[in-house]
């Protein structure tokens, strides 16, 4: 029997009410599977701060040490409660990007997935997501503006002034390329390449280091789309897409407005590898006006569990029968109060109830 550790930071806001949900499903997958999970909880995030005085406690950091794979919730405040917490420890600068830089998760993936059977969430018309959107995004996450040194001070002419920097290195790029063209290699054989190389430098050393990657892909065709562009394109066509490739906060903006075009940040789960260790996270925040109200849709906390079953624990089968589960019972007419409006035409439920019915449409599967 196959063991696993897996570190569980349920987070902030509604976090732990999802995170809740996506540890019913990995118990179900031990029912049906010949594996075992070892669950190890730990505080992180701003809950963790208010705990411990530390966002990203050391207590965390060695369970997420030992563990195999590591799920993580969504973490944050609202804006005037965040205040609250100095800046250097405000959940994502003293937690999040030091996981990201301790464990060297540069590749982030962010499937943006609406099937034609859910068009409805959409707030796009139906002629623009036609037959459905299905879409990746590959995203740099240890590089660029987040990570370069930061200063603030006041300059010689006393005025308050801020200096970040974006640096990137060609084995960072080329890395990341590697991702995104072995990916699109196993897809529809199309790549679009991301950048501002107009403005940018980096853009332009991206770019080279792009086409010295892509001689070893001849059979992925490449597409060049500036930043701006592709954030039109997004909105008028998302279908052109397939793997979209883009450095760190390029990713973290077009990923958000895939969220959009879905209709919630709430559908689109994420998984964040490194070269040893990977998290899987919802690609939304922690939502803390709906907290605790029973409305938060899990989908995105268990889509990142179907992730984490494909990606670190080789059971790709088991994950597909996760997503299928989830989208049977948003096709059974179900849905959640964040992500439909009454009288939208569908059977409100909350949190609970939706986990425990993709729990359901996953018992009555047949097993891998």
């Amino acid at each position: 029997m196959k063991h696993y550790k897996i570190a569980v930071l349920a987070g902030d806001g509604i976090g732990p009410e999802i995170t809740k949900e996506a540890l019913k499903v990995l118990k179900v997958i031990e029912e049906r599977n010949d594996v075992t999970f070892e669950l190890m909880p730990a505080s992180f995030g701003a809950c963790a701060y208010f705990e411990t005085g530390n966002a990203f406690p050391q207590a965390t950091i060695d369970i997420c040490d030992q563990a195999d794979a590591i799920l993580k919730g969504p973490i944050g405040l609202s804006h005037e409660e965040a205040k609250k917490i100095p800046i250097d420890q405000q959940p994502e600068r003293g937690a999040l990007l030091p996981m990201r830089r301790r464990y060297n998760t540069y590749a982030n993936f962010r499937p943006v997935f609406l099937p034609k059977s859910l068009a409805h969430f959409s707030p796009l018309k139906p002629e623009i997501i036609g037959e459905g959107i299905d879409l990746i995004i590959v995203r740099e996450l240890v590089g660029g503006l987040y990570f370069g040194e930061k200063e603030m001070g006041i300059n010689d002419k006393g005025l308050r002034y801020v200096r970040e920097t974006l640096e990137y290195d060609e084995e960072q790029i080329r890395r990341i390329m590697h991702e995104a063209f072995k990916l699109a290699s196993k897809r529809r054989k199309l790549l679009h390449n991301i950048h501002k190389s107009n403005v940018l430098k980096s853009s332009v050393l991206w770019n080279e280091v792009m086409e010295e990657v892509a001689v070893e892909y001849p059979d992925v065709q490449v597409v060049n789309f500036l930043v701006d562009a592709a954030a039109t394109a997004l909105c008028l066509k998302p279908t052109q897409f397939d793997v979209m490739v883009m450095e760190n906060m390029f990713g973290d903006i077009l990923s958000d407005q895939g969220g959009g075009i879905l209709g919630s940040l709430g559908l689109m789960p994420s998984a964040c590898i490194g070269p040893d260790k990977a998290y899987y996270e919802p690609s939304h925040g922690s939502a803390p006006d709906i907290a605790g109200k029973n409305i938060a849709n899990p989908y995105s906390m268990i889509g990142s569990v179907a992730m984490m079953l494909e990606n670190s624990f080789d059971m790709m089968a088991e994950a597909k029968n996760v997503w299928e589960a989830m989208q049977g019972v948003f096709a059974d007419g179900y849905s959640t109060a964040d992500l439909s409006k009454p009288g939208s035409g569908v059977t409100m439920i909350g949190t609970e109830q939706f986990g425990d019915k993709v729990v359901e449409k996953l018992r009555e599967m047949p097993k891998a």
